[in-house]
């Protein structure tokens, strides 16, 4: 068959394949005239994969292998998906297949690979697929030799730079680089805006910062499917969006669009139109609502206001999906909204309501499978048995609706999937009859007043539950029996005593336990293998850390800090491979520091604080601490000893500034919840400070900090500290370090708190110190220092407290001038008068912890991060003045 034709048959499948919201789209293709390879070519391919570690591979999977063309018998098709693990090296076979037209190596973990420019060899290329396969850097040059390209697809992979080369990829008709890293701005003059055979274009998840969506983006007239979620493009939508007629999927969400509604009312054959969490304003057009296709229709968080028009023959509307909670809607949107009687899922949470609204307005909308009303106010009488709301929902959202009773009307909803009652006010015992709700998956009964439970606890074993949220409630007494089901429990801060029962260890499908902030007593229970997130923090557990961790066990966090534990950290915590989150803090752990964790490839956070580790911190190489994804090391509190070698801070995670740049990889796991939503559970930490401070909570998304407080630790402070440059909390105090501060200290640049206090430091304050632009807090009290105290914003805005017993210091904030004379601090100006002396003594460690807050915090919203679990990793930067 001509090649024309191949051509076309590719076409043709490719719009068959495009995808639904949650999906990945995996283009496909079979051509005709391909056959099976001779036995050289065969050959070949398996010499290919032998460059990699296949032991992920099916060997027997149809799906992967290489097809030949029938006429000339060259390998022209290569797919090879979730299978090969190591480095694509510029001098791989791959390259040596040039009449290849198909390649897919999806889902391959190509480790820190950057794209090798030979990709640019397969000239004759039409299908290109690499996504998720960790690839780094900017794509090479070369990739303009591609011409013959329909398909590209390098979503989720790290990659870098503008992609100009696009520009010589005339033939693309699909073109997906989405969850990348790739920045600068879509201006008027982009290569993107001349590939006119464009149907399918998605850039969501990328770094397009201070970028505004050009004119230009209505060239694009052939689109059928446009993504640019997640890039914080701003400014209004163009209007040259509305030449978009073939569009049939619009995703804009997740940016700072502002302005009125988007001129979408001439894309007739719109199916999804998905604009939440941005800054759009005024009102919804009423001409949404008449638009022949249009199902999924998401516009929360945003602030739109005003009514919503909708005909009397709304029967005739397809929408099935509308979210618009989180704006200024008023309860008079409720009742046009009862007239779409298609409607299977709706929110309209956080309505601004004068009046508690009666559930029985909803009972027109007897396809409803979803319905949030949190944050709105509720009739409760509404919430009675009685109620008309329709029996086929699903999922009901009554989140912070300041109810104080248990809905009884839960109990005639027997399709009931999904219940969120948390954050209100409800008090008493949880009813028996709620375990009896057949299909129930998961109930979040957070954030309330109750204290038990009702009847037997048999219903709750033998319940359907696999998910149960019961945090931040005054539940007391022993832990109940879980389900035989259960996935997720979620029990930190309550009252809860006794030991934890062992049945726990029967429970073969629980992976995530969090009872953290309770009374519980008595040992751990000898499971630990089983789970892949473990939170025992803040109770009165005793004896030992069981030393029965299994190889290959799942278990990425453990957390048993501020209990009674002690003897030794268990040997066997070498078989978690997977192992990201350490925290054995302020227990009785008497043992060596321990280098052999060192051997875990995934462990990011070590906190040993307050206990009774000893010896040497440094290596027995006496060379760099090497831990090789180490980024947060607290060992304050110890009774380690002796010194640290120059090249001790040498290749640690921390020195890249750019660490961690994916922030959503690390110590998270995800749940999915209803299709529609997804629990998350990420953990989170607590770092204790001296002094009283009040605090001021930013998101984390990449930082280090390191506590060696405390101890006993001599010699000089390497100057290799100064490689870790994404370091934002440095604390050396109480040791007995001695020689000068080191210099390198001044390419900390991300540096927010250091406290080099108590030592035996002695020499200058290096002057760089009060260039750092983010440094909220030094203290450097009680060492050997002299000279003057450098100037600089950072540096005058410092207590005399941080620079107090060292006699041969002086000028501000110390009274003593260099001149002979009394120091005077510097004029202030109206907005910047200083706190009393009195003020200034609340802080002595003024500087970086990270929240625990209740234990984690858990939430679910609506669409892509609804219903997240958020104990989010956080930093609290504490400033003077408050």
């Amino acid at each position: 068959m001509s090649e024309s034709c191949l051509r076309l048959h590719f076409l043709l499948v490719l719009f068959l394949c495009f995808v639904s919201v949650s999906s990945i789209f995996i283009p496909k293709y079979h051509g005709f005239g391909l056959v099976a390879c001779r036995l050289h070519q065969i050959q070949s391919f398996t010499k290919f994969k032998t460059e990699f570690d296949t032991h992920r591979c099916n060997h027997n999977d149809d799906f992967n292998g290489i097809w030949c063309d029938n006429a000339t018998g060259a390998v022209t098709k290569l797919q090879l998906r979730s299978c090969l693990s190591g480095t694509l090296k510029p001098n791989s076979s791959l390259f040596q297949f040039h009449q290849l037209r198909y390649l897919d190596l999806n889902q391959n973990n190509f480790t820190s690979s950057s794209l090798p420019s030979e990709f640019g060899n397969l000239n004759k290329l039409e299908v290109l697929s690499l996504f998720s396969n960790g690839f780094i850097g900017p794509i090479p040059s070369s990739f303009s030799n591609l011409s013959l390209l329909s398909i590209l697809d390098l979503s989720a992979n790290k990659l870098t730079g503008s992609f100009q080369l696009v520009r010589s990829l005339s033939k693309l008709t699909i073109l997906r680089l989405s969850q990348n890293h790739f920045s600068g701005t879509l201006n008027s003059n982009h290569s993107l805006f001349e590939l006119h055979h464009l149907t399918y274009l998605d850039l969501t998840e990328n770094n397009f910062t201070s970028s505004s969506l050009p004119y230009e983006l209505g060239n694009l007239n052939k689109l059928e499917v446009l993504r640019l979620s997640s890039n914080g493009f701003f400014g209004q939508v163009p209007p040259t969006i509305s030449n978009l007629t073939l569009l049939s999927e619009l995703y804009l969400d997740t940016n700072e669009l502002t302005g009125s509604f988007p001129l979408v009312q001439n894309l007739t054959k719109l199916s999804t139109l998905i604009l939440f969490d941005n800054h759009f304003s005024g009102t919804i057009p009423a001409s949404l609502f008449t638009m022949p296709f249009l199902s999924y229709l998401e516009l929360w968080r945003n602030d739109l206001s005003g009514s919503i028009e909708v005909p009397n023959s709304s029967s005739s509307s397809r929408l099935k999906r509308l979210y618009l909670g989180h704006n200024h809607f008023e309860e008079k949107i409720l009742e046009p909204i009862s007239k779409l009687i298609n409607l299977k899922e709706l929110d309209v949470s956080f309505l601004n309501t004068s009046y508690p609204i009666d559930l029985s307005m909803f009972s027109s909308l007897k396809s409803l499978l979803l319905l949030d009303l949190s944050g709105v106010r509720i009739s409760q009488a509404s919430l009675a048995s009685d109620s008309f709301i329709p029996s086929t929902l699903e999922a009901l959202r009554l989140k912070q609706c300041n109810i104080s009773d248990f809905p009884t009307i839960l109990k005639t909803l027997e399709n009931l999937v999904h219940i969120s009652l948390s954050k209100n006010i409800i008090g008493g015992k949880v009813p028996e009859w709620i375990w009896s709700l057949p299909r129930l998956n998961s109930l979040f009964i957070d954030g309330n007043l109750l204290y038990g439970f009702e009847g037997s606890l048999k219903a709750l074993v033998n319940s359907s539950v696999q998910i149960l949220i019961m945090h931040s409630n005054s539940f007391e007494g022993a832990l109940p029996q879980l389900p035989l089901s259960i996935n997720f429990f979620f029990a930190q801060s309550n009252n809860f005593r006794g030991n934890i029962p062992l049945s726990i260890c029967n429970r073969s499908s629980l992976t995530v336990l969090d009872l953290s902030y309770n009374n519980l007593t008595g040992p751990i229970p000898p499971c630990m293998s089983n789970f892949l997130f473990l939170n025992l923090r803040k109770n009165k557990l005793e004896g030992s850390i069981p030393d029965k961790f299994y190889v290959g066990a799942p278990l990425k966090t453990l957390d048993v800090g501020y209990n009674r534990l002690t003897g030794k950290l268990p040997r066997s915590l070498l078989n978690c491979s997977s192992l990201q989150f350490l925290s054995v803090d302020y227990n009785r752990i008497k043992d060596r520091f321990p280098f052999s964790l060192k051997a875990l490839p995934s462990l990011q956070v070590l906190i040993l604080s307050s206990n009774k580790f000893y010896g040497s911190v440094s290596s027995p190489n006496h060379g760099p601490l090497d831990f090789p994804e180490l980024r947060i090391l607290e060992i304050a509190g110890n009774e380690l000893t002796g010194s640290l070698p120059p090249n001790f801070f040498v290749n640690w995670k921390a020195s890249s500034l750019k660490m961690n740049e994916n922030v959503g990889q690390y110590l998270v796991y995800k749940k999915v919840i209803y299709d529609t939503y997804y629990l998350t559970y990420r953990d989170s930490i607590d770092l204790p400070r001296k002094g009283l401070f009040q605090m001021e909570e930013k998101l984390l998304t990449s930082y280090a900090t390191i506590d060696f407080s405390g101890n006993r630790l001599q010699g000089q402070i390497p100057e290799s500290i100064g490689l870790l440059k994404a370091v934002i909390a440095l604390n050396l105090s109480n040791n007995a370090f001695t020689g000068h501060i080191p210099l390198s200290l001044v390419n900390l640049v991300k540096l927010e708190s250091l406290d080099l206090s108590g030592n035996q430091l002695s020499g200058t304050i290096p002057s760089g110190l009060g260039g750092l632009s983010f440094l909220a807090y030094i203290n450097v009290s009680h060492n050997q220092l002299k000279g003057e105290i450098p100037k600089g914003t950072q540096i005058m805005g410092q207590p005399k407290s941080s620079f107090e017993g060292n006699a041969g210091l002086c000028g501000f904030p110390l009274e003593e001038s260099c001149f002979g004379t009394k120091t005077s601090p510097p004029a202030k100006q109206p907005k910047e008068e200083e706190e009393d002396e009195e003020e200034e003594q609340m802080l002595s460690w003024k500087a970086v912890a990270i929240l625990y807050g209740p234990g984690v915090l858990l939430g679910i919203a609506i669409a892509q991060l609804i219903a997240s679990y958020k104990p989010e990793w956080f930093v609290k930067i504490i400033g003077q003045n408050f």
